[in-house]
């Protein structure tokens, strides 16, 4: 597995001083060298680089798959190495070839390591942005129960184009009183205009709505968890939601080509933006409303990890203890 690291556990120094550890998950493209790069420059910014090591996994996809899915600069997989598909990665999917393992059971033993490199390894950040973010997402439901209760893990899920929901309920859009398609409800100072949402059963007939990503039903039998439990330690964890003010149209910078207009993802919302402050009433009206989970909005950021990640907005989401 490879990945991207600011501190090599070389020296006794190096390895005492570290107390946090910042995972950083890339998008689509496996961009780990620009994820990795908006997650230095964070923790450079918090003032925290002599007590934090970042790391970047970079999920591997088999050379002749990959030219869709690929950055520059970033290895590509050689020999060995394990091999997921463009897109599987990041909903737990299972590595080709004699290894077997999913990509949340390759984080549980990153998780490990770390703690195994870092003895006085305090705090754990695993965020992602855009695709990287529903990886962290789905991740959060299933992560193994394996930590001492001295370490604490937090999961930032910054800007993915579609969420894991944990029933059968979607939000669903009212203006004046009748039910309106997304499209009209943009702006404001809560980027829905003057609409109000409702939890409700989806009217409009789209039957993967509820299935793995976007829901719990048909879950792959490799993961850790049932739907119940899913739920639970979803509910339980350490979650936080960051968007990028600018991330809510088709205009350049948005990458609106890439992103999932699939009858499931779209009933979520038009754009990011939306998706995730719709998520964000979601959780804190049925999901976790005891932990009041806010959505913090990045001004001046469309669909960048290198704007959203170092910002002040997103410093204090990321690292604030």
């Amino acid at each position: 597995m490879h990945y991207y690291s600011s501190v090599i556990p070389s020296t006794q120094a190096s390895v005492n001083s570290v107390t946090r550890a910042f995972v950083a998950m890339h998008g689509y493209p496996r961009d780990a060298n620009k994820t990795f790069n908006a997650a230095l420059a964070a923790v450079k910014g918090a003032g925290d680089t002599g007590n934090t090591v970042v790391i970047a996994p970079v999920y591997q996809v088999v050379p002749d798959q990959a030219k869709k899915c690929s950055t520059q600069g970033v290895p590509v997989a050689v020999k060995g190495d394990l091999t997921w598909s463009c897109s599987d990665w990041l909903e737990g999917g299972v590595s080709s070839g004699s290894q077997a393992i999913s990509s949340f059971a390759v984080m549980d033993e990153l998780v490990k390591q770390l703690q195994k490199d870092f003895p006085n390894l305090r705090n754990i950040t695993i965020a992602g942005f855009s695709a990287g973010a529903q990886m962290v997402q789905h991740y959060a439901a299933f992560a193994a129960d394996v930590l001492p209760p001295v370490l604490a893990i937090r999961y930032v899920v910054s800007d993915p184009g579609a969420w894991l929901y944990f029933d059968t309920l979607r939000a669903q859009p009212y203006l004046a009183g009748k039910q309106v398609a997304w499209t009209q409800c943009q702006g404001g100072t809560q980027g829905l205009g003057q609409c109000e949402l409702r939890l409700e059963q989806p009217s409009r007939i789209c039957p993967q709505i509820n299935n793995w990503k976007y829901g719990l039903d048909n879950l792959p039998s490799n993961l850790s968890r049932d739907a119940a439990q899913a739920r639970a330690h979803y509910a339980s964890a350490d979650v936080r939601y960051l968007e990028g003010s600018l991330d809510r149209s088709a205009a350049k910078g948005t990458y609106y080509g890439l992103l999932d207009k699939s009858c499931a993802a779209s009933a979520q919302g038009s754009f990011r933006l939306q998706r995730g402050i719709v998520y964000g009433f979601y959780d804190r009206t049925l999901l976790a409303p005891a932990k009041n989970r806010k959505v913090t909005i990045v001004p001046g950021c469309s669909h960048d990890v290198a704007c959203v990640f170092p910002s002040a907005q997103a410093r204090a989401v990321l690292f604030d203890d």
